[in-house]
């Protein structure tokens, strides 16, 4: 059985990941790229749909784990009145094919150690036919996939039956045996085995080189460079995307069937991403994310989806893998996403948004890049009365969200200010007048007087965890009595503390708005929003409150869910969520800002 979902730490090579748990056992693994079909899915099954336990006999969950400083190099311990036993998992960065290396020393006494490899292609579908090349090396073959397990000295013959490969050995004190598995495609030769020192200093160095280019000095300065090394982590190298998280089909509530597949990235979390890494330092993966944005949102404006394969493919089907149970029972288990074909407003302006911000770094606005902004406010300005499924990607019926609206203005907005500096004088006065149009709406249909905040949707009493985002957007600023009431409204939205995305209903009930039955934990990102506005209104102190609370709820070593539920203290979603992380960072500096503007005294007027 899966353990829970903040037992899991990420280890990854920049183009795939895999998790590995408290107990030893790497229970999700795709390769040989994110989007792949996983070859270890236990986590949304069991272990016979693959998985690789590696721990001491009789050990389940270890005695403390940790990151190796400042990388992505996982060090598990586990103590017992017989020894002390370490087991250090990593990813080299890609070179020729993902591996997965898992290096197992002795600390102090005697331990004897076990494994269990269960290879299980196509998510945890279909037994490969495993075979012995020698008393060290075992090979997995399927179909079009392959893998290859080397085992060092000290691991003791492999006993393979049909449905796993087995080991057991004893390790003492100052001895270390080496495993390393590694996926290529089944009609191409194994790449050979690394040296395992040397790939472990190259990890090491390359993860401490990378963190050592963070340009951020505030409070929680370690969550924010964990942070930032698990969007790293999140990024796929050959083309720069950034997948919203490493798995699939995680619960938002556990048993519901709120699980998604989120191994793709989306147009959405782009200016978030952008800000957070230009923000840190990273100046260099924020092009590659810039650039993989224009490359993705090229074509015709209608073509616009709200998501992509991380090389920038359209085509995510979203099916049922019906030979799954689930993670704890929580099904469909759902692969590919059917978002991709709905129509959300919102990206128009997340794209502009983006754009705009990179230019305003010093990105060069070329021909190409105009034509694209040009051509999609110019759809913008054909569709934004209508209603569409917003960016909560809802299943149930279109209807005119309110953040839809706003990010039509931001559209406009930051399309007029690039027309400014790109000298198109021509499109100016049209898209001045489509701006006031959408602001003079917005504040009409999607604000209640009664509720005193804006709402979810153009009629509704509904508050939306969104509307925070609304001074940071520039739509009105912070000081404004219409910001300042829906702020207090958030509070309605909280449990804990922490808040949700919007009003919620009772298990079982199908949302009126969403269209799916049950409730849900609450959102990670809006608790972050929620801080954000809080430090912008001017309550800085109850901003630090809310901002620290979420850093509690990190788990052992630092990772963040979509979700965490204040009812039964458990993180719920995909993990570890890009989102999540970047609203981390970004609030980091928020506050930073606020501290800072607190200490500096204020100036005192010349004399006369």
């Amino acid at each position: 059985m899966a353990g829970r979902i903040e037992d899991y730490a990420l280890i990854g090579d920049l183009e795939t990941a895999a998790l590995v748990g408290r107990d030893g056992s790497v229970d999700w693994w795709c390769a040989p790229r994110f989007d792949s079909p996983a070859c270890f899915a236990a986590l949304l099954g069991d272990g016979g749909h693959g998985c690789w336990s590696l721990a001491p006999v009789g050990g389940r969950t270890c005695s403390r784990r940790s990151y190796r400083g400042d990388t992505l190099v996982l060090d598990t311990v586990w103590e017992s009145l017989g020894g002390t036993v370490r087991v250090t998992d990593f990813m080299p960065p890609r070179q020729r094919a993902p591996r997965i290396v898992r290096v197992v020393e002795g600390i102090a006494g005697r331990v004897d150690m076990r494994g269990d490899l269960r290879v299980r292609f196509d998510h945890g579908s279909v037994v490969p036919w495993t075979y012995a090349l020698d008393r060290r090396t075992v090979a997995s073959v399927a179909g079009p996939d392959a893998t290859r397990l080397h085992c060092g000295p000290g691991a003791g013959e492999p006993v393979l039956t049909r449905e796993s490969t087995r080991f057991a050995f004893p390790v003492a004190a100052g001895q270390r045996v080496t495993f390393v598995l590694g996926w290529h495609p089944s009609h191409a030769p194994a790449p050979p085995a690394p040296d395992v020192p040397a790939a472990l200093g190259r990890t090491l160095a390359f993860w401490n080189d990378w963190a050592s280019g963070l340009c951020y000095e505030g409070p929680a300065r370690e969550a924010v460079l964990r942070s930032l090394i698990t969007l790293k982590a999140l990024t796929y190298e050959p083309t720069g995307g950034v997948i919203a998280a490493a798995t699939a089909s995680l619960p938002e509530c556990i048993g519901g069937r709120r699980n998604w597949d989120y191994r793709f990235c989306w147009l959405r979390d782009s200016t978030f991403t952008l800000s957070c890494l230009l923000r840190s330092g990273y100046r260099r993966e924020a092009l590659a994310w810039t650039d993989w944005l224009v490359r993705a949102a090229a074509g015709a404006p209608a073509d616009l989806q709200p998501l992509y394969g991380i090389a920038g493919q359209r085509r995510l089907p979203e099916t049922d893998a019906d030979w799954l149970p689930g993670y704890e029972n929580s099904r469909p288990v759902r692969l590919g996403n059917a978002a991709v074909d709905q129509f959300q407003l919102d990206i128009y302006g997340e794209v502009l948004n983006t754009i705009y911000s990179a230019v305003r770094t010093g990105v060069a606005l070329d021909e190409h890049v105009w034509r694209l902004m040009a051509g999609l406010l110019e759809y913008v300005g054909q569709r934004w009365r209508e209603p569409d499924e917003g960016i909560w990607e809802v299943r149930g019926p279109r209807r005119q969200f309110v953040h839809s609206k706003v990010m039509a203005w931001v559209a406009a907005d930051r399309a007029l200010r690039l027309a400014r500096v790109a000298g198109q004088r021509a499109s100016v006065r049209r898209w001045q007048a489509l701006r006031a149009e959408l602001r003079a709406e917005i504040c009409r249909f999607g604000w209640n007087e009664e509720r005193g905040s804006f709402t979810q949707f153009y009629g509704s009493r509904r508050v939306d965890a969104t509307a925070l985002l609304i001074p940071r957007l520039g739509f009105l600023p912070a000081d404004d009595p219409r910001v300042l009431g829906t702020v207090r409204a958030m509070a309605g939205l909280t449990d804990r503390g922490f808040l949700r995305r919007y009003d919620e209903v009772s298990d079982g009930e199908v949302h009126e708005v969403d269209g799916l039955a049950g409730a849900e934990g609450s959102f990670v990102a809006c608790t972050f929003w929620y801080a954000d506005a809080l430090a912008l209104t001017g309550r800085p102190a109850e901003a630090r409150t809310a901002f620290e609370r979420v850093l509690d709820v990190r788990n052992d070593v630092g990772l963040l869910a979509e979700e965490w539920d204040p009812q039964t203290g458990r993180q719920l979603g995909n993990t570890p969520q890009a989102l999540s992380h970047v609203a981390l960072v970004n609030t980091a500096f928020t506050l930073d800002g606020t501290r800072r503007r607190e200490r500096t005294p204020a100036r005192r007027p010349a004399m006369a």
